[in-house]
C-alpha cells in the first residue's frame, strides 16, 4: 500500500478537478467546472506535512449570485470528500475579474443548455 504523501500534486489536482465536476450551481443543470467558474487550479507539496495543498481561483456567474456562499462551501469543503486524504487543505478564491461569461463554458456545457 503507497503512502499518501506519495501522491503528486498533479494527481492531486485531477482529483479536485474531479470533484468540481460533481458540484452544480443549484440554478443551472451544469457543473461549475464545465460552466467555466473554475480560472485556475494549482496543487503543491506542502514541505512539512508532505501532503499536497491547493487552491482553487474560481469566478460566479454574478457577483450577486444568490448561491456564492454554498458554492463555495462545496468547494472548500473537497479535501474532506477526497477519501485518500492526499489534499490537506483547499483555498478558494473568489474573483470577479476576468467577468464569467457564456464564451468560458465548455462546448458540452454549451449543448446541455441548448446553445449549441
Amino acid at each position: 500500500m503507497s503512502d499518501i504523501r506519495d501522491i503528486t500534486p498533479q494527481q492531486s489536482k485531477e482529483r479536485v478537478i474531479e470533484e468540481l465536476k460533481r458540484i452544480y450551481d443549484p440554478e443551472i443543470p451544469v457543473d461549475i467546472y464545465n460552466l467555466g467558474l473554475i480560472y485556475d487550479v494549482q496543487c503543491e507539496k506542502d514541505p512539512v506535512s508532505r501532503l499536497n495543498r491547493c487552491k482553487v481561483v474560481m469566478t460566479l456567474t454574478a457577483p450577486t449570485c444568490s448561491m456564492s456562499q454554498i458554492i463555495t462551501d462545496m468547494v472548500k469543503n473537497i479535501p474532506n470528500i477526497i477519501e485518500d486524504g492526499s489534499v490537506e487543505d483547499l483555498e478558494v478564491d473568489v474573483v470577479f475579474d476576468p467577468p464569467w461569461d457564456q464564451s468560458k463554458m465548455s462546448d458540452e456545457a454549451k449543448l446541455t443548455m441548448g446553445m449549441m
